[in-house]
């Protein structure tokens, strides 16, 4: 966003909760920054309605740090609010306000929120209505809001590329994968969270509209409170790069599978240190790509990928997303119905079948009761 839209300037951003409390926490982030991020001023309201600027002028509370309307956060850091208490029901949506005087040095966002943002001048965290408000579709400083939930529940972070993050929603829907699961885990009476940690274009290995998921575990998964279990999906994007970019040699396809392996381990050991299971979700079909274009021997090199996540034990469950969406005529490809219409990314009927497809009796077990 230009630096003019961050003078004196306030921003509402959206977040649809999934669990529900008498009490929660905001994380302002400032990550990427490469200054101290000065954030002036910021409130919570419950949302009049998702995609709308205005909020529900009862619920409007300050938004505090250390007693402090103001807070300066580190580069390189993430800062928790102060607990707000107000009841926020499960499913609910949550309107974080924050105001700059001044622009970041760098800002820390996230470009897939399928979500609106909305704009305005001057110190307006603590008005309802903002009538005219600019739009953007991205996220800023935000990352996560945490909800003090009974005793006995927990949290899933679902971690991955554009296929987590939701690519081709409605905007404004709460239609991704995670978001269809969180409802149904609802629906079935678990207590568990859902946190979504996809970035479009992400890569298990190398980075690129964000950081790698090897790299970026740490913080998107271990670092959450009251984590129990994470589910990774992650692996189209090194395939179809490597193919795509360059000379994808047979010792350079057996390079990639190897790391992978590895990579998947090393998550695995790093999560069960700390008490989290991980579900390892199989890698979708992609052969109907129009912007891989994908061969035999990348096909054949999905297929192994896939049937190791199965069979190799590393994993305390297996969410076959795979046998979801292939279509049975034709498993390089995503059946028709599932397909958004780029041979890549699931339509809506293909989200929800990825959501249907995860085992709920894994999210029961403590980790290492396999």
């Amino acid at each position: 966003m230009a630096a003019e839209h961050w003078r004196d300037a306030s921003l509402r951003q959206t977040v649809h909760l999934t669990l529900g409390g008498q009490q929660f926490r905001v994380r302002v982030s400032n990550l990427y920054g490469t200054a101290p991020l000065v954030l002036d001023g910021a409130s919570v309201a419950l949302a009049e309605a998702p995609g709308q600027p205005g909020v529900l002028a009862p619920t409007v509370r300050p938004l505090t740090f250390g007693g402090s309307a103001s807070v300066t956060i580190p580069a390189g850091a993430e800062y928790y609010s102060d607990a707000v208490a107000m009841e926020v029901k499960p499913a609910a949506d949550l309107a974080v306000s924050l105001y700059f005087k001044g622009e970041p040095a760098r800002q820390t966002s996230h470009n897939g929120a399928r979500a609106t943002t909305f704009l305005a001048s001057g110190n307006r965290v603590m008005d309802a209505a903002w009538p005219e408000a600019g739009k953007v579709t991205r996220w800023y400083s935000i990352s996560d809001v945490e909800v003090l939930a009974p005793r006995g529940a927990g949290a899933l972070v679902a971690i991955g590329d554009s296929i987590t993050d939701g690519y081709g929603i409605p905007n404004d829907s709460n239609t991704r994968w995670p978001d269809v699961l969180a409802a149904r885990l609802r629906d079935n009476g678990h207590t568990l969270g859902v946190v979504n940690a996809g970035i479009g274009g992400g890569r298990m290995l190398k980075d690129g509209i964000g950081p790698n998921l090897a790299a970026r575990f740490d913080n998107d998964v271990i670092s959450r409170a009251g984590v129990t279990h994470a589910l990774v999906l992650i692996g189209v994007n090194d395939l179809g790069v490597q193919h795509r970019n360059g000379p994808d040699t047979p010792a350079d396809r057996r390079q990639l599978l190897a790391d992978l392996k590895l990579a998947h381990r090393q998550l695995v050991q790093r999560a069960h240190a700390h008490g989290i299971c991980v579900i390892g979700g199989t890698v979708t079909p992609y052969a109907g790509s129009e912007y891989y274009h994908p061969e035999p021997d990348n096909e054949a090199d999905r297929q192994e990928l896939n049937n190791w996540i199965r069979s190799s034990g590393v994993f305390d469950a297996v969410a076959d997303f795979d046998a979801a969406l292939r279509d049975p005529a034709r498993p390089a490809y995503i059946k028709k119905v599932y397909d958004s219409g780029d041979g890549l990314h699931p339509s809506l009927a293909g989200y929800r079948a990825l959501a249907e497809t995860v085992p709920l009796k894994a999210l029961k077990i403590k980790c290492g009761d396999k």
